[in-house]
């Protein structure tokens, strides 16, 4: 299902900054073309049946037709998303080394590493962006079609190519599964539907994507927390959790904690 992003009218994109602190992004796939560069620390990128190591400096582009999840995060992991609407891109993609931003899901790998002065170049780009945003809506959108010139550039400028793993198609399934519904079959009944005896699935989906079942659904259940409780306003932060699927708030509490650094406490407050 492809992921309303919410962009405001007469907007064309948008740029933000993520944190391992803000708690593991939701698996999702969107209309609009998306970047991502790696300022530090490292995760791992599961995009449909593979897998990629991303490290600083990479950059990262993600089609509309790609679902895609970000996991195993390290504690210090920080990268700048971007996200670029249809009409942007269309309007922005009129030369050939640029009209491969048109394509829905192409084949091949699109991660790369920059040197460290381009990567700080397009990081300082991303900020400046990003600051515009609630000044001048023209300024963003001028700075939004240059961005994604002058990273479509420095992508093709590397020949440091991220080369992506192939993932086993049991892993895929259950991640997928799992995503859209974390509290769908306990590890036994994944096992039977992928076809795979319950310890074999276990291994093989650590191995692969560097998290264990448990913890990816886990993830998963507080993504769809973080939807559920919004500015909690509308709801508690108990409440929330449970219907995302936790089964006390202890144990809410503990995944928080272990995906986060900070306890939930602090939700009320922010």
């Amino acid at each position: 299902m492809s992921e309303d992003l919410g962009l405001r009218s007469g907007v064309e994109g948008r740029v933000a900054r993520h944190s391992a602190a803000d708690g593991p992004p939701r698996a999702h796939r969107h209309a609009e073309l998306e970047l991502n560069l790696v300022v530090r620390g490292s995760a791992t990128y599961l995009l449909g049946e593979r897998r990629y190591e991303l490290t600083p400096g990479t950059l990262t582009w993600l089609f509309p037709g790609q679902d895609h999840v970000l996991v195993d995060e390290s504690p210090g992991h920080e990268l700048w998303w971007a996200v670029f609407s249809p009409a942007l891109v269309g309007g922005a993609a009129t030369t050939p080394p640029l009209r491969a931003l048109l394509q829905r899901d192409p084949t091949g790998d699109f991660s790369r590493r920059l040197d460290a002065r381009r990567a700080g170049r397009l990081g300082a780009l991303l900020r400046e962006i990003r600051d515009a945003d609630p000044v001048d809506d023209a300024l963003l959108n001028a700075g939004l079609a240059y961005l994604l010139v002058f990273a479509w550039r420095a992508f093709l400028d590397s020949e440091d190519v991220v080369a992506g793993a192939d993932v086993h198609p049991a892993v895929e399934s259950v991640a997928r599964r799992l995503h859209l519904d974390p509290n769908s079959g306990n590890l036994d009944e994944l096992a039977r539907a992928a076809g795979l005896s319950a310890p074999h699935l276990s291994r093989i989906f650590k191995a692969q994507t560097g998290v264990s079942i448990t913890r990816f659904r886990n993830q998963r259940r507080l993504e769809r927390f973080r939807v559920l409780y919004g500015d909690g306003r509308h709801t508690t932060t108990l409440a929330a959790a449970l219907e995302a699927g936790f089964g006390s708030y202890a144990q809410f509490f503990r995944v928080f904690h272990t995906e986060t650094g900070s306890n939930p406490t602090g939700l009320s407050r922010r």
